[in-house]
């Protein structure tokens, strides 16, 4: 996205080849930006300035990507066309309200149905900079307004009731764009460009979580993990591991982009349960699935709170994994916003349904591998809307 709209070339290296990141470079592919790809893992953007893209001939399907369709809202508010962006039937499911209100009170003009679900229509506008204390702690919506701040003259700022994750922030200062940062106060300053540079993407903490967790639960395993982006911002699910007796060092750290980078050498562990809630859920909102999994191994009971955000992902998150691993032998209990989990409970294989939801199939699967006997996952493609090569690396590593 701030390729497209940066002035010049951008290369990318490390780019993943998931469904998500494949709809965004088609989206930005139909507003008029000439991307190359020399391979599967880098690409070539030729950004075309903050007002280069050009109407799109057809709706722009994002698929299931959330972070897609809200962060490309805040863009196409401030554009001199109109746009309509839908996405798969799960995605159409998720609310839109919380980018829609803010983006309204800038200057946009944007509709939907029922006015909270895709499909999302904008009418570019004029935008002007808003003070905008958040409801909910959220990357996708804080993102939506600072790109959308980006085009509004003078200063725009975000207010989160925790911090979310800060991958926007820092890119946007990687290319040099004002960005202040005071406390929970993310602030901007409209610019008239942005300067292309080339940006390496570091390996993504999430994907990596389910490795982490089969190595720490399965006996006289060890594993290193290398490249991986360790923004505090994401390291919620290393936290909560280590404090759960989970034997995970953190080597060669160093600094690639604006984004701390390091190795992660794992090994087999015995956990104990632990609690977690508060600050630490914005930092571990996507590992969730897979902590509850570890949590059904560790000695002890694990309570999961204040993660009712949990409930309007890809899935119902809190409700799929409760049945799903109970169906497989664990004692799991569901609470509004979270899990109680009774730990050191071994897993029987089942027939279990992933809810289309890569996150809850890639769980799965780390728990059908720890189990006894046959696990049978019901839609596993959808692994492919964040990490494809998924099952090829779990088969490499269990050889």
């Amino acid at each position: 996205m701030l390729g497209s709209i940066a002035q010049g070339e951008t290369t990318v290296k490390g780019f993943s080849n998931s469904a998500d990141c494949r709809n965004t470079l088609n989206a930005f592919r139909k507003l008029g930006i000439e991307i190359e790809e020399h391979s599967e893992e880098e690409l070539t953007i030729h950004g075309q300035g903050l007002q280069g893209l050009t109407c799109a001939r057809e709706i722009i399907d994002v698929g299931n990507s959330g972070t897609t369709i809200r962060l490309l809202s805040g863009i196409l508010a401030a554009q001199d066309f109109s746009s309509t962006i839908t996405g798969d039937e799960y995605l159409q499911r998720r609310p839109m309200r919380r980018i829609i209100l803010p983006l309204r009170r800038m200057g946009a003009k944007i509709s939907s149905p029922d006015d909270n679900h895709p499909p999302l229509t904008i009418v570019g506008q004029k935008l002007h900079p808003i003070d905008y204390s958040s409801p909910i702690a959220s990357a996708q919506v804080k993102s939506c307004i600072l790109l959308a701040g980006l085009y509004a003259k003078g200063r725009t700022s975000v207010t989160e009731p925790l911090q979310s994750r800060d991958h926007t922030e820092r890119m946007l200062r990687y290319l040099s764009a004002p960005v202040e940062i005071k406390g929970m106060t993310i602030s901007i300053e409209g610019v008239s460009k942005l300067e292309a540079r080339p940006i390496t993407i570091p390996g993504d903490i999430s994907s990596a979580s389910f490795f982490i967790v089969a190595c720490l639960l399965l006996k006289n395993s060890e594993i290193r993990i290398k490249g991986v982006g360790i923004n505090p911002a994401r390291t919620g699910i290393i936290d909560a591991l280590k404090k759960m007796g989970g034997d995970i060092e953190i080597e060669n750290l160093r600094q690639i982009c604006g984004e701390p980078v390091a190795d992660l050498a794992v090994k087999s562990s015995s956990l104990r349960a632990t609690n977690i809630g508060g600050n630490l859920i914005p930092r571990i909102i996507d590992e969730i699935p897979i902590f509850a999994l570890a949590a059904t191994q560790a000695e002890g009971v694990t309570e999961v709170s204040d993660a009712q955000e949990l409930r309007v992902k890809e899935s119902d998150r809190i409700g799929n994994v409760v049945s799903e691993l109970s169906n497989m032998g664990a004692l799991i209990k569901e609470k509004k916003d979270g899990m109680v989990i009774s730990g050191k409970k071994r897993l029987i294989g089942s027939s279990v349904n992933s809810f289309a939801d890569h996150r809850m199939a890639m769980t799965l699967s780390i728990a059908g591998l720890i189990a006894d006997g046959e696990t049978i996952i019901n839609d596993v493609g959808c692994i492919d809307t964040s990490f494809p090569q998924f099952m090829d690396t779990l088969n490499r590593m269990v050889e």
